[in-house]
C-alpha cells in the first residue's frame, strides 16, 4: 500500500489512527451525556419531584426570585427549560404565615408545596399533585412553588409578604418574556394573599388570568388599592372564605395596624367587581350550588379552622376546575349560583342546617 509522501506513513494506518481518535471521541460524548443524565435523575429523585416537567420550587431572594438549590443557581436557564418543554396553564402557589424556606418541615417544598411532602403533619397535603401535577403529561402544565420567609413575628411576616410580592412580579414578568402565550394563575394561602395582591399592582395588565385567594390574611382597603392597578384591573380574584377563620381574620385586625381605620380582613369581602368573586366556602347554599355543579365538597366540622380551605375533602376538584377550566366556570355564572352575602362573623357558633337538595338553579359539570 503506498505511503503517504508527508508523514510516511501507510493510508491504512492513517484510517485506523483516524477510527482510533473517532471513537474516543465518541466514547467521552458519550459518558458526558450519561452522566448528566443520572445527575439530573438523581437530583429529580431527591426532590421527590417525579413529574416529567418538573415542579419547579423558586424563592423570594434578597434581590428577586432565585432557585430553592441556591441562590447561586440561575434562575433563567431552568426556567425556561420548564417552560418551553410543556403545555398547559402555569399555576404558582405560594403559602402562609409560619413557613419559611429551608426552616426543616417548615420549609413549604417539604410540606403543602411539595409533590410528595416529607413532613407528616395533618396539615400536610401537596397542592401541586391535588390540583393535577407530577402525572407526568406534557399538556398538564408547570407548577411553581414559591417559598417566602415567613417565620418571625406577625408583624415580620407581613413586612416581609410585601417584599416577596415584588419577587413574585419580577418571577411572573420572566415567564412572560419566556412564553407569552402560556395562561398564568395564582394559588394562595392566608399571608399569601397579601403576596399575591403585591405582585398584582407591580404587572402589566394582562400578565395573570386567575388568583385563589384561601383565608386571605390581608385587609379590604390593601387589596382595594391593589385591584385598582395593574394587572389587579384585570386577574379575576375568587376570596375564598369561611367563618371558620373568624378568630384568625379578629386577630390580624387587632395585631396589624390597618391602612385605614375600621378596616375589615378580607373574610368581610372584596370590594364588589365583576372580575372578583367572594365565596364562603362553610355557607349551606354555597356547598349546596356547588354539589349540583358536581363539586361535593364535605361540610365543615370545626367551628375554629385556618387550613379549612384547602384541608376539606372536594375542595381541590373545585380549584383544579377553576385554574384549568375557567372558560367552564365564569364567574357571573358563579355568582348568579351563591348566596349574595356572607353570615356575618361569628356565626359558626351557631349549629345551621344543610340543605340535601339542589335549589340553586345551577347545573354545572365538574372537570
Amino acid at each position: 500500500m503506498a505511503r503517504n509522501p508527508v508523514t510516511n506513513r501507510h493510508a491504512a494506518d492513517l484510517l485506523l489512527a483516524a477510527w482510533r481518535v473517532n471513537t474516543v471521541s465518541c466514547l467521552l460524548h458519550f459518558i458526558q451525556e450519561t452522566v448528566v443524565v443520572v445527575l439530573y435523575l438523581e437530583a429529580t429523585r431527591c426532590s421527590g419531584d417525579s413529574s416529567i416537567m418538573p415542579l419547579l420550587k423558586i424563592n423570594s431572594g434578597p434581590d428577586g426570585p432565585v432557585l430553592h438549590t441556591g441562590q447561586d443557581s440561575p434562575l433563567g436557564p431552568t426556567l425556561a427549560q420548564a417552560l418551553r418543554h410543556g403545555r398547559g396553564p402555569v399555576v404558582i402557589m405560594t403559602h402562609g404565615y409560619k413557613f419559611a424556606p429551608g426552616h426543616g418541615l417548615d420549609c413549604p417544598h417539604q410540606h403543602i408545596l411539595s409533590l410528595d411532602p416529607a413532613c407528616r403533619s395533618w396539615k400536610a397535603m401537596s397542592w401541586p399533585r391535588a390540583l393535577g401535577f407530577g402525572a407526568g403529561q406534557r399538556d398538564e402544565g408547570t407548577g411553581i412553588a414559591f417559598g417566602w420567609p415567613g417565620r418571625g413575628t406577625i408583624w415580620q411576616a407581613y413586612r416581609q409578604a410585601e417584599v416577596a410580592g415584588a419577587a413574585l412580579a419580577q418571577l411572573i414578568e420572566m415567564i412572560a418574556r419566556i412564553a407569552p402565550d402560556r395562561p398564568l394563575h395564582l394559588l394562595a394561602h392566608s399571608l399569601g394573599a397579601r403576596v399575591v395582591l403585591g405582585a398584582l399592582e407591580r404587572l402589566p395588565e394582562g400578565r395573570v388570568g386567575r388568583a385563589i385567594l384561601l383565608s386571605g390574611a390581608e385587609f379590604g382597603s390593601r387589596a382595594a388599592e391593589a385591584l385598582s392597578r395593574g394587572a389587579g384591573r384585570t386577574a379575576e380574584i375568587i376570596n375564598v372564605t369561611s367563618r371558620e377563620n373568624d378568630l384568625f381574620d379578629f386577630l390580624l385586625e387587632r395585631l396589624v395596624t390597618p391602612p385605614a381605620r375600621g378596616d375589615r380582613s378580607l373574610g368581610h369581602g372584596l370590594p364588589a367587581l365583576p372580575r372578583t368573586l367572594t365565596l364562603q366556602l362553610d355557607h349551606p347554599d354555597t356547598l349546596t350550588a356547588l354539589a349540583c355543579a358536581g363539586f361535593k365538597i364535605e361540610r365543615p366540622k370545626a367551628r375554629i379552622c385556618h387550613w379549612s380551605s384547602y384541608l376539606r375533602p372536594g375542595v381541590f376538584g373545585f380549584y383544579r376546575a377553576l385554574l384549568r377550566t375557567p372558560e367552564a366556570l365564569p364567574l357571573p355564572q358563579l355568582r348568579a349560583a351563591l348566596p349574595a352575602e356572607p353570615d356575618p362573623r361569628w356565626s359558626r357558633i351557631l349549629s345551621l342546617p344543610y340543605p340535601e337538595t339542589c335549589n340553586s338553579g345551577w347545573r354545572g359539570a365538574a372537570t
